[in-house]
């Protein structure tokens, strides 16, 4: 069975859905329209009762996505990464989504959708893939659970590289890390991926469901005292309210190099 939304493409084999972002105009970017389509995807699959989720661009992608939509961040202060925003939400569907998610990687994954790519279950790139995170390169400051799951997915050492950089990082070193499951050249991807897609739906999805909620449990298992979480808040309020924040969404749209000036 094979569906469609404006910006992403369903369709259902067996026990197996797959949901392709299709907006290739905008590199597939997590844009607030994409998102309600990811959104209402991942509602028909669940409807559909199926055991496991691909997610993945375009075959032959350049780019997986370009992450949030610069063009819809707020240039008035107003936080855009609160827990009601579009890519939030979409993230807390993923991660509670009671069947396993696998992100099925072509081309290049940036910013926002890192993190995308990051709460999915499973991640099988091509070996030509990079990802790159990218909020200090815009002088937009990430929230804290947002950079919780990075931390989760990656650990200290890479996830400060990855967030002080902002450069890409080639999909290898994901896979020594953990973070990625496999690279593989690009024909071989669609294959793999549907295995592993196929190995899932003959389990209990019973259990399978049960094991996903528990190791998301358990990897959330790290307490932050309200204070402590109302300063970094704070922090962040002041970074919105920069001069560095304007700075970086004007450079954005007049393809240049920001000059940041720490205030």
């Amino acid at each position: 069975m094979d569906t469609g939304y404006a910006l992403v493409n369903v369709k259902i084999a067996g026990n197996v859905g797959e949901i392709t972002l299709n907006n290739p105009s905008k590199h597939h970017a997590l844009s607030t329209a994409l998102i309600d389509d990811l959104c209402a995807a991942l509602e028909e699959m669940l409807l559909a009762q199926v055991r496991a989720v691909v997610l993945r661009a375009p075959a032959g992608a350049r780019v997986f996505s370009s992450g949030h939509d610069v063009r819809e961040l707020p240039t008035n202060g107003r936080d855009p990464m609160t827990y009601d925003d579009p890519i939030r939400r979409v993230i807390r569907m993923v991660e509670l989504y009671p069947a396993p998610v696998i992100a099925m990687v072509e081309g290049t994954v940036w910013g926002g959708a890192c993190e995308l790519v990051m709460s999915c279950d499973i991640i099988v790139a091509g070996d030509d893939s990079t990802f790159a995170v990218t909020p200090a390169k815009l002088g937009m400051p990430y929230n804290i659970s947002g950079v919780q799951n990075f931390l989760n997915a990656g650990g200290m050492p890479l996830c400060k590289e990855m967030l002080f950089t902002a450069q890409p990082i080639c999909v290898q070193r994901l896979v020594a890390q953990g973070i990625v499951s496999h690279a593989v050249p690009r024909s071989e991807l669609e294959s793999l991926t549907r295995t592993i897609a196929d190995q899932i739906a003959k389990n209990s999805p019973l259990v399978i469901s049960l094991l996903k909620e528990e190791l998301r449990l358990l990897s959330a298992s790290h307490n932050l005292r309200p204070e402590t979480f109302e300063r970094v808040q704070a922090m962040r309020r002041q970074v919105y309210d920069s001069e560095d924040y304007q700075e970086g969404i004007r450079a954005f749209f007049e393809k240049r190099t920001p000059q940041f000036q720490g205030r």
